[in-house]
């Protein structure tokens, strides 16, 4: 029997939301009904990039459905009646969308990271517990089959000791990334702090961090950085990385080491994976949905089953704190307790203007720590 698509609206038109558009039009399962962007000629000429037509309201075609394009997600929804939401906007603009598609009886899947602030991702989670409806965050890097694999390699190593990722690139952006004031840590960390809470299958407890920006560099904010963090395992998990490095660059996913009592494994952010453990090398092959594809794929799952992805709003707070901890750290040139930070974002966030909805659902965990478990 065969299942009718998933009908998606995108928000955001830029760059990162042409590669999501590609992505959709090349998914199973799935399809794109409409595009919003607050410049409605960009949105339009996004939907034409991926191979379709637009006409500035209606009739471009992409998965054999009418794509509208709008100037917002309310013009949208107006519009048309989709299954559920991407939200490719800037991070300033993440809250705003998610929590008007959520209350508007839609689950989102958004492009990381929930917010700029902890205490604005806290109120997403609200939102999404209020409403019952998913709200999942794509920590894109998550999916690639030597991830996976370099897990089990660790694993077989026993509870690590040490845990590191060096991370050197290059980027010339434009936009709003050479502008802010953290773009390593705040942008692009994410991805690998978030893995190292994958890999270790643990929780971070406190973190030294140190960012600079070198003489050299093109972006206003500090686009180098070193952070220590203790795992409550006990294992101490080490980020090193620059965003103007020029020549030797590593994989966007960084180069792995995990040192354990029962030997090492690495990996190099691609496809080699080695272990001590019998001097295994692998090149392991990609999977069927690696990247913004495999987020895709999780989430559309989700929203057809009902199932809760691990990057559901709650479990990916643990993520953006080890970003607000690492910038907090580095601004006051203290070891920040996690947990400490995360109780101070939730008095933040119960002091935002938000719904009413949101504001009983704050109140009425009395601790971040029953969001988290």
């Amino acid at each position: 029997m065969s299942v009718r698509p998933l009908r998606l609206v995108q928000v955001g038109a830029g760059a990162m939301g042409v590669a999501w558009l590609r992505t959709i039009a090349a998914a199973d399962g799935v399809e794109l009904v409409g595009v919003a962007d607050l410049d409605v000629e960009r949105a339009e000429a996004a939907v034409r990039s991926v191979g379709c037509d637009s006409a500035g309201g209606s009739g471009s075609r992409l998965g054999g459905g009418s794509v509208v394009v709008a100037g917002s997600l309310g013009e949208l929804l107006a519009a048309v009646e989709p299954d559920a939401v991407v939200n490719v906007t800037v991070p300033a603009a993440h809250s705003a969308v998610n929590v008007e598609a959520l209350f508007a009886g839609l689950p989102v899947l958004c492009e990381k990271p929930a917010a700029p602030t902890l205490a604005e991702a806290l109120v997403q989670a609200a939102a999404a517990e209020a409403t019952g409806h998913l709200l999942m965050i794509s920590q894109s890097r998550r999916y690639f089959a030597a991830l996976t694999a370099f897990r089990e390699r660790v694993a077989e190593l026993g509870p690590p000791g040490l845990l590191t990722t060096d991370f050197y690139r290059a980027p010339h952006f434009g936009g709003f990334r050479e502008e802010m004031p953290q773009p390593l840590l705040v942008d692009m960390a994410i991805h690998a702090f978030d893995a190292s809470r994958h890999l270790l299958g643990a929780e971070p407890v406190s973190v030294v961090c140190e960012s600079w920006n070198p003489s050299w560099s093109w972006f206003q904010g500090d686009a180098s950085a070193t952070a220590t963090f203790l795992f409550s395992n006990g294992t101490r998990y080490v980020f090193t990385g620059s965003w103007c490095a020029e020549g030797r660059d590593t994989s966007w996913n960084g180069e792995w080491r995990a040192v354990a009592a029962g030997g090492t494994a690495t990996w190099d952010g691609e496809s080699r994976v080695t272990s001590s453990v019998r001097g295994l090398e692998e090149n392991v092959a990609p999977g069927a949905h690696e990247q913004i594809a495999g987020a895709l794929a999780e989430f559309a799952e989700a929203v057809r089953t009902g199932s809760r992805p691990d990057s559901a709003i709650r479990g990916n707070l643990g993520s953006l704190a080890m970003v607000e901890a690492a910038v907090r750290s580095a601004e006051t040139g203290e070891r920040v307790n996690v947990a400490a930070l995360m109780e101070q974002a939730y008095e933040e966030a119960l002091a935002l203007p938000v719904r009413d909805e949101v504001r009983e659902r704050l109140k009425s965990w009395g601790a971040v720590a029953t969001v988290l478990g």
